[in-house]
């Protein structure tokens, strides 16, 4: 297991992810024409493999196999091999994440693909070893095969290609259209409002059902923090009362931030909790889900009055202008779950640690608190947490010279591209808690990933990407209006208007309504997709819907043709899957239950 000292085409990429790859021995190409058209001129199968640099899973296939002359000799021999960062290029993961859900009926990072020279897929999957274990089929065995079925009847590939990609195509065809739909005239409402209403009650009982009384959270692990979710509880909560809506948010965060998935030394969130007590994370950190769990905390103490809520969102905040933040103002997008290629390993402590950091009166009683133990919570190490004691906080005072000693006991890798989508998110979230770093990241965001009134996706060490998609355009408009709503500065109105109103006219289907994630100025993929399912993030057809209804409720979205036609849109889909829309419920309760008193993070009251 190797890496050249020679570099690929991709050392020439901003992207980390891509970087990462640079000295693999594999002849990786990063998407782009010069590829397809090698493909094709030398009549070779596509191998696409699509990550991002702070992916566990990742770094363990680019470890077995793409550092492995073996592998390496196979792709470049028989394949045009191209790598893509799923971060910088939302378009090409979704449409190829979606023909995987499709293919296996599941999906996840890395994506493997391997499709003809016209970009249509044949085969999808996702981590794979280097040979094949037990039901895991290996990569060599795989690539072995696949060149061997290209070489002796390629018709039979490209048939299926063909099957694959028609069959994705039908399916993305009928998002969000129902035979209603289908023959509305535009502005007509289709979904009526007691239908909706039903919809967004039947959303309650199954979050209701399915919540984890014991551990907060719903359903078994593992366990993602979905913020938008609890943003929706508390909103159902505000509007109808329901003392149980408020009670499994409540629940739900004071047990995130109990469990070892609120990092107790350094702040901040990882992705998910590997079991259902929120205990053993899956270590990275992302900048959307501390932006939504920000935002969640902040809510959550602007209802109750908890000084718990504050503290939790004081303290992720803190974490992100440590460690995600740009000296110019903008945010970075992750830190790495590995060190030393050991997920976790940054993270763990012995109590032999603590004491040699604190001493040993203040380091027993430290670990006493935070359940460090000799035989360890996590693979005979420990995970700081609060699971055991009743205390909901003490000993900060130690946190930094802890911080100290973890810094300078393993290195962390952290992905210092700047996201325009997930930025949006972070300074909609600081908006009401700290406005003018808000307003500072929004400059740096205006100054750097805008220009015409376009946005760009992603920017890193001076050099900007591709024309930017719905995301980008979805979370930076809201971002401007939180931070109208924070600070009632005019400015941040209009932008925000001015940002929805380029994406309507770059994104939006006039026809059969919702926005569609590539744009007018973005390359054409195999699939036209709309994305309207709020998964990790909240979709940016969600967003567009809260955005278009909070304008119209502050008097600044005349478009109310476009509004009504998108709200059937996704209306049509989240009477059928309701906990899939939360953050298009929040839209919905937004539109028929005006705003209320709000009291922002410093105790401030304003009605809006």
């Amino acid at each position: 297991m190797t890496k050249t000292k020679t570099p690929n085409r991709l050392i020439n990429e901003t992207s980390p992810y891509l970087l990462q790859h640079a000295y693999n021995p594999v002849d990786w190409y990063p998407w782009c024409g010069e590829a397809f058209e090698k493909a094709q001129a030398e009549d070779k199968p596509v191998f696409l493999s699509i990550g991002y640099s702070t992916c566990h899973w990742c770094h363990v296939m680019e470890e077995e196999s793409f550092e492995a002359e073996s592998i390496a000799e196979l792709l470049n021999e028989n394949f045009i091999p191209i790598k893509v960062d799923k971060e910088e290029r939302p378009d090409i993961d979704g449409v190829y994440m979606q023909v995987c859900m499709s293919m296996t009926g599941s999906g996840g990072w890395p994506l493997t693909i391997i499709m003809t020279p016209d970009k249509k897929p044949f085969f999808a999957g996702t981590y794979l070893p280097k040979r094949t274990k037990g039901r895991f089929f290996g990569l060599t065995e795989l690539l072995t095969t696949v060149w061997q079925r290209w070489r002796e009847d390629p018709s039979e590939l490209h048939s299926r290609a063909d099957e694959i990609t028609e069959a994705v195509r039908d399916r993305d065809r009928k998002t969000g259209l129902t035979p209603e739909t289908r023959n509305s005239k535009p502005g007509e409402h289709l979904e009526d409002g007691a239908r909706l209403e039903a919809g967004c009650a039947n959303a309650y009982r199954i979050y209701a059902k399915t919540f984890d009384a014991a551990n907060g959270g719903f359903g078994p692990a593992p366990k993602f923090p979905s913020p938008h979710n609890l943003l929706f509880l508390l909103e159902y909560h505000r509007i109808y009362g329901d003392a149980h809506a408020l009670h499994m948010v409540e629940k739900t965060l004071e047990q995130m931030y109990r469990g070892g998935i609120f990092d107790h030394i350094g702040y901040g969130f990882s992705r998910y909790s590997t079991d259902d007590r929120w205990l053993a994370p899956h270590f990275e950190k992302m900048l959307y889900d501390n932006a939504m769990l920000l935002m969640a905390y902040t809510r959550a103490y602007e209802t109750t009055g908890r000084k718990l809520y504050k503290d939790v969102a004081e303290k992720t905040a803190e974490y992100v202008l440590r460690e995600l933040t740009h000296p110019d103002g903008g945010f970075f997008c992750a830190q790495d779950a590995d060190s030393e290629g050991e997920e976790g390993k940054f993270y763990l402590f012995e109590p032999g640690e603590i004491i040699e950091c604190l001493g040993e009166r203040d380091g027993q009683a430290f670990c006493l608190m935070y359940d460090i133990t000799e035989s360890g919570n996590f693979e005979g190490r420990s995970i700081p947490n609060l699971l055991k004691t009743d205390a909901l906080s003490g000993m900060e005072r130690f946190h930094a010279p802890l911080r100290e000693f973890r810094q300078n006991r393993y290195a962390l890798h952290k992905d210092d591209k700047i996201l325009s989508a997930w930025n949006g998110l972070m300074i909609a979230a600081l908006a009401r808690i700290s406005p003018h770093v808000a307003k500072r990241a929004a400059s740096f965001v205006e100054k750097h990933l805008m220009q015409g009134g376009e946005i760009f996706t992603s920017w890193r060490d001076g050099r900007r990407t591709a024309q930017g998609f719905l995301d980008d355009y979805a979370c930076m408009a809201f971002a401007m209006l939180e931070l109208y709503q924070a600070t009632s500065e005019q400015e941040f109105l209009q932008k925000s208007v001015a940002i929805c109103k380029k994406a309507v006219e770059l994104f939006f289907d006039h026809e059969n309504g919702g926005f569609r994630l590539s744009g007018t100025k973005n390359e054409q993929m195999i699939l036209d997709l709309k994305e309207v399912y709020d998964g990790a993030m909240p979709s940016g057809n969600s967003v567009m819907a809260y955005n278009m209804v909070s304008l119209s409720s502050l008097f600044a979205w005349d478009d109310r043709e476009t509004l009504n036609k998108h709200m059937n849109f996704i209306g049509a889909q989240a009477v059928t899957h309701p906990t899939g829309h939360s953050f298009f419920w929040l839209a919905w309760l937004l539109q028929n239950h005006p705003p209320r008193l709000f009291c922002d993070i410093n105790g401030n009251c304003t009605i809006q």
